[in-house]
């Protein structure tokens, strides 16, 4: 993974356009829930972000459920992933996180690093349960699922 950052300034130097070109552009897209879904089986579709992507620049990928925020009906792990385009698209990144049991809140979060072509792109974020246990994201009020992507800079 190649990284272009910007070099050290000092005093009278001139700023150029490559120079801002190399600075991260910050948020792209971002999106949160304080609704929960309570009965997840299969691969459900989460949150959808839409936004630009400009080739060449790094983005972060960010996915953050809260404290009570993942249950199940008895011991078991929850899939959380990201896809590209659609609920069946080309899986970026995926994480399992274990649920040791019915009684027992879970904290997940799930992050990716990566490039995309230019053009327009479309981020699913989706959470499948396994094993059998039906899985909780438990969202309201103060406790608040989220995700959010960056531009981070030039690659």
């Amino acid at each position: 993974m190649a990284i272009n950052p910007n070099t050290d300034f000092s005093s009278g130097q001139t700023l150029t356009a490559d120079n801002m070109n190399r600075l991260p552009r910050g948020v792209m897209a971002y999106a949160e829930s304080t609704t929960s879904d309570t009965s997840i089986t299969v691969e459900e579709q989460q949150y959808s972000l839409t936004f630009t992507a400009v080739a060449s620049r790094y983005y972060k990928i960010s996915w953050f459920e809260p404290d009570t925020g993942i249950t199940g009906a008895g011991a078991g792990a929850i899939l959380l992933r990201f896809r590209l385009t659609n609920i069946t698209g080309t899986q970026l990144q995926g994480a399992y996180t274990w649920v040791p049991s019915s009684a027992v809140d879970t904290v997940s979060s799930l992050v990716y690093v990566g490039t995309f072509t230019a053009g327009s792109k479309t981020i699913i974020c989706s959470a499948q349960a396994t094993g059998g246990v039906t899985h909780q994201l438990n969202r309201a009020t103060g406790k608040i699922g989220f995700v959010v992507i960056e531009d981070i800079g030039p690659a």
